[in-house]
């Protein structure tokens, strides 16, 4: 039995958390029993939080103006975003990339694919400052990354997610995509121990908009599950919903379909066309042919960290090059 907004139970406690009045959050050790009016009890209550304590976020236009409320419209699309100049990473005697190049452009999604050990996660690794190339540079709109630590990189506008799920175990997945959006938040440790109005009206927008991204990626329904408990494919969707509360200019997915069953995939291509369409630009690994054909706007190859082809999903997926990467095919039959 569904919960409307206008229940009058809809306010009622659910799960081991609820949220309070404006930026509070009120926690909770037990679940509250629902009562029918002859005296039954009603076990299961599936409430959607985002409308029960957000009506208006049933319209999807609101729920967009809140996910985007710190975050510029971008303009000058399809003009590179990223740069990957030469970049060579070396490990001792192992050259993990060498001399990649390649551009993304504003407002696409652009997939890296590659036969295990080709190097595509540590491309991710160079773009997001968690390695500092051994030579080239990584250049993002317009400023070379450098020496720049990596909490700068993220207010800088890359947000990524992992391989294996990184979320805080022990936090609702409210309180998870909240530590995202502190990324952009300008008080001061002062400001925040005495509460001044710029922390308080960051605390506000912070949930309003916590609420939203898990109202956008669909999992608005557990913003009060502690993230351990949550179902495999929702851990996946919260990371997304993380990554955006950082209000990136590119957001980064590292395999995000691992583990899927074909209707989660598919749910999750529905998904990152949905942020792609809204301005964001997305880079993409994953190994599934099938969902990286289906929903990039251009591909690049590497193999064994060398780029072997580069361009629309249609003349990769034809390139003899690429065929003989995944496939095997001795090198005399590409020469």
């Amino acid at each position: 039995m569904s919960i409307t907004p206008n229940d009058p139970q809809a306010g009622a406690e659910h799960g081991d958390q609820h949220l309070g009045t404006d930026e509070e959050i009120i926690t909770s050790d037990t679940t509250e029993e629902q009562f029918l009016p002859d005296g039954g009890v009603l076990d299961d209550v599936d409430v959607d939080l985002a409308t029960a304590m957000h009506p208006e976020l049933a319209d999807a236009a609101q729920v967009a103006r809140l996910v985007h409320t710190d975050r510029a419209t971008q303009a000058k699309m399809g003009e590179p975003l990223l740069q990957m100049q030469g970049v060579t990473m070396q490990f001792g005697g192992l050259t993990a990339l060498d001399a990649v190049t390649f551009d993304i452009h504003r407002g696409e999604i652009l997939g890296l694919i590659g036969p295990n050990g080709a190097g595509k996660t540590t491309c991710f690794n160079t773009m997001t400052g968690v390695y500092r190339p051994t030579s080239g540079q990584v250049v993002f709109d317009g400023k070379p990354l450098g020496r720049i630590k990596r909490h700068e990189i993220t207010r800088l506008g890359i947000a990524r997610t992992f391989q294996n799920i990184r979320l805080f175990s022990d936090m609702t997945a409210l309180e998870n995509v909240i530590v995202g959006t502190d990324a952009q938040h300008r008080t001061s440790v002062p400001g925040a121990l005495f509460r001044s109005p710029r922390h308080r009206a960051e605390e506000r927008d912070a949930l309003d908009r916590g609420m939203a991204l898990l109202e956008y990626v669909g999992i608005a329904r557990r913003a009060t599950q502690k993230s351990r408990n949550l179902p495999y494919g929702d851990q996946r969707r919260l990371e997304i919903a993380r990554a955006l509360a950082t209000s990136p200019k590119l957001l980064c997915l590292d395999e995000p379909a691992a583990g899927f069953n074909p209707a989660e995939k598919a749910d999750l291509m529905d998904l990152i066309r949905k942020i792609r369409d809204d301005g964001y630009t997305v880079l993409l690994i994953e190994h599934d042919m099938r969902l990286v054909m289906g929903v990039t706007d251009r591909i690049v190859v590497l193999e064994f960290g060398s780029k072997i082809a580069e361009g629309l999903p249609t003349e990769v997926s034809s390139d003899p090059a690429v065929i003989a990467a995944y496939l095997g095919v001795p090198d005399d039959a590409t020469a």
